[in-house]
């Protein structure tokens, strides 16, 4: 279960030296032999070892290991551990039943607080939560900031917004029956000190019950336009589930942030986005077991390949055009779904670079600096740079040869303090199949 966590003295002094320092900025190349200086939670100097001021400082010498930004995870549920599933389960009444009563509702809560360090220690420093049980995100991460949790930093959203038959009501998103309802669910966000609000605006691959359906709108549009607008008065942005064309569409014109997964484009849909300054958070893993796994390994029914592949398809066709005009592309892996793990952001990155054509260090980049600036915290974080918090993972081989060097973080660093050798238990049927696709 997730420990308790200490926190970096407030003058405490430590460099990373003869490291190969990758900033997060686009375009980045090793800054060799370099030395990172931390004061409390702070990066205070970047320099090359021999220039750096060491003086007070503890030594860790990373003996031209890697040293980068911590990974931004933009597609989180922390309610899920992505253990493969031979059939799917009722989400509605599990979640009924462990939220009963106090002590399962406790046991719950350990899971989740569990899984977001499992994050951290994975290498990831900041995820952004899109429905969760409950007020557990929010919980979490005040908990992590406090330094009483191993958690990453977190955006919270808690439970998203849904409708009756929509998409994880009941499980991780509260089920509306009306705009009133809708607009209430905003008020409680806001009473938790949310982040950001999630709407379940479409189905998803698991919903569709016939072949070419997946991504159905369930949301009125009347609904998703009064949820934006009331929570951007009250300065929340706004993130949606969507995958399909015409629901991308609604959430669009309805004035959503951000659009979740996405969908084959059209010349309107792109203007769309141009317009309302929205930006598009790829999710190529989630819908990648479905669409290019033999169904023995998945259990996926027939249709469940053929609508997975059509999802799996307008995804990449989506990130694509996005990045071709212009539009802001983020990187999530909606961690929770069937085989994808709290630990396994970093095969996203493999799979931006492979599936929609990046190069590395723009797929390094955009876990990075660019998430940070979509998510609004890049102020403090997703690049190594002096002021910002050090945010840091160290690995031995250099990811812009290889991303899969981001698989086992050698040390992880949050806020200034070290997590040494990280601690993560791996699902080797997960690895195993996965890695056929890398």
């Amino acid at each position: 279960m997730a420990k308790a966590a200490s926190t970096a003295a407030p003058n405490q002094r430590t460099a990373y030296i003869n490291a190969n320092v990758l900033d997060g900025t686009e375009g980045m190349e090793p800054l060799e032999n370099h030395a990172v200086v931390v004061e409390g939670r702070r990066i205070v100097e970047v320099a090359p070892t021999a220039e750096a001021d060491l003086a007070g400082c503890e030594l860790v010498d990373l003996k031209g290991a890697y040293l980068l930004p911590g990974l931004i995870n933009m597609h989180v549920h922390l309610a899920g551990n992505g253990k493969p599933q031979k059939k799917q389960r009722d989400n509605e009444a599990l979640v009924k039943k462990v939220m009963a009563n106090g002590l399962t509702r406790a046991i719950a809560y350990r899971l989740v607080a569990e899984y977001a360090r499992l994050e951290l220690h994975s290498g990831v420093t900041t995820i952004r939560t899109v429905g969760g049980l409950g007020d557990f995100d929010t919980r979490v991460r005040d908990s992590g900031a406090a330094g009483k949790l191993d958690a990453p930093r977190i955006l919270a959203a808690n439970q998203g917004i849904s409708v009756p038959g929509g998409h994880m009501a009941g499980s991780v998103a509260i089920a509306a029956r009306s705009i009133p309802e809708a607009l209430a669910q905003v008020d409680v966000a806001r009473s938790k000190d949310a982040d950001l609000i999630k709407l379940m605006i479409t189905g998803g691959v698991l919903d569709a019950k016939e072949k070419g359906t997946p991504g159905e709108l369930k949301m009125d549009p009347a609904m998703v336009r009064a949820v934006c607008d009331r929570a951007h008065e009250l300065g929340f942005a706004v993130a949606a589930h969507v995958e399909s064309t015409e629901g991308v569409r609604v959430a669009l014109e309805g004035g959503v942030d951000s659009i979740e997964h996405g969908a084959a484009p059209t010349d309107q849909i792109m203007g769309l986005f141009k317009k309302n300054g929205s930006f598009l958070c790829t999710t190529i893993s989630p819908a990648l077991p479905y669409a290019l796994f033999d169904r023995s390994v998945s259990c996926a029914s027939e249709v469940e390949q053929y609508n997975g592949n059509m999802v799996f398809e307008g995804i990449v066709t989506n990130s694509k055009a996005a990045l071709e005009q212009g539009v802001p592309v983020a990187l999530g892996n909606d961690v929770g779904c069937p085989w994808i793990t709290q630990y396994d952001f970093w095969r996203e990155l493999r799979y931006f670079e492979k599936y929609v054509g990046v190069s590395r260090s723009f797929a390094l980049h955009t876990a990075t600096l660019r998430n940070a600036r979509l998510a609004g915290v890049d102020d403090v974080t997703g690049s190594i740079e002096v002021g910002k918090d050090a945010d840091m993972i160290v690995v031995d081989a250099n990811p812009l040869d290889d991303l899969c060097a981001l698989r086992t973080p050698r040390h992880v660093i949050h806020r200034g303090r070290l997590i040494a050798k990280p601690n993560v238990k791996r699902n080797a049927v997960v690895d195993r199949e996965l890695d056929k696709f890398l």
